[in-house]
């Protein structure tokens, strides 16, 4: 298969039956040991190694080093089982398996678009198998796996804070099953706590995020606004128009920042996706428009895209507007700095 659509491609193969799922019910006894978060080796990225979040396209600059905010990023589901672990409903986080799936796919190609604003810290965490979203019968071993990982996520983000935060503004990003875990973060470890006053923005991106979860952190309304949050899906325009959704959930679109129904930007205001090669910027790939909790998108166009036949763009709900997202997650941190001076 073509190379360049590996990002697209590997999640939709794990759907047709690639993965192994769990056998059992969800056991205690089959949960990996919890990671300790003071060990470098249980972060993906971390401004104190060298890590796929430190790579930039296209000569982008990393500005970790002399950005005074940090990005606290969430990585997407990589763990879809093995006959080693096939009842394991959780990820063990010394599975270098599952690491390098992470590192190569989520970590490059999606967390690396935030160091433009600040310095990345990405936990590894003992993440809920791919199964857990398809589980209709095993919906009480999918809620039980779901709250390991969640608890992981907790505890590393409690471990940054105490350890490398020191008073610094910070970015919550996420993609898919690490977009819930930042929802549920948000709300109870920032939402209501004084450290909301270092929150800059939250991009809780592939995962629907109803208009009320919230009780006080807004959607962002502008592409400058801080202490809000952006969330959107990507589906291909024809199948989604064709769909049911639900209007109470929030829809941004990445082009021009609006949450705004039915708010269109062209493909010629995409500034550049990342789709693979990772070095190379494609500008005008696709357009966007908010459309009843989700984003519509034309069919990409890059070399290759002819074999792209799957309507539900989600895995590349970021890397599609890469550079967009670069550039305004820049802006808030810029909006977030003037005003505190």
């Amino acid at each position: 298969m073509n190379k360049i659509l590996l990002l697209f491609c590997a999640c939709w193969l794990v759907l047709n039956g690639c993965a192994v799922h769990p056998k059992q019910a969800f056991a205690p006894l089959n949960v990996p040991p919890a990671p300790d978060y003071a060990s470098l080796d249980n972060w993906a990225a971390h401004p104190d190694k060298k890590d796929p979040a430190d790579r930039t396209p296209a000569g982008l600059p990393d500005l970790q080093d002399s950005s005074g905010v940090d990005v606290f990023f969430l990585h997407p589901t990589t763990y879809t089982g093995s006959k080693r672990y096939e009842n394991a409903w959780n990820a063990d986080v010394r599975d270098a398996k599952t690491n390098k799936k992470t590192d190569e796919s989520s970590i490059l190609f999606q967390a690396s678009i935030f160091n433009g604003a600040g310095r990345v810290f990405a936990p590894r965490y003992r993440q809920a198998h791919l199964h857990v979203f398809f589980a209709k019968k095993d919906s009480t071993s999918a809620k039980e796996a779901l709250d390991v990982a969640y608890s992981d996520v907790k505890a590393a983000f409690q471990y940054y804070l105490d350890h490398w935060n020191h008073g610094r503004p910070f970015i919550i990003a996420a993609h898919s099953q690490g977009s819930r875990h930042a929802m549920f973060l948000i709300k109870e470890m920032i939402e209501n706590h004084p450290i909301a006053q270092q929150f800059v923005a939250g991009y809780i991106v592939g995962w629907p995020v109803p208009g009320n979860f919230f009780a006080q952190i807004p959607p962002c309304a502008t592409p400058d606004q801080t202490g809000c949050y952006c969330t959107w899906r990507t589906w291909n325009r024809k199948y989604g128009l064709r769909k049911a959704y639900q209007p109470e959930i929030v829809c941004t679109n990445p082009l021009n920042w609006s949450v705004t129904e039915k708010t269109y930007a062209p493909k010629t205001s995409n500034s550049g996706a990342v789709i693979s090669p990772f070095g190379v910027l494609r500008p005008r790939v696709t357009d966007a428009e908010v459309y009843k909790g989700i984003l519509l998108a034309a069919k990409p166009k890059f070399p290759g895209s002819i074999l792209l036949t799957r309507k539900n763009y989600h895995i590349g709900d970021l890397n599609l507007y890469y550079l967009n997202v670069r550039e305004n997650a820049q802006a808030r941190v810029k909006a977030y700095t003037d005003a505190k001076k």
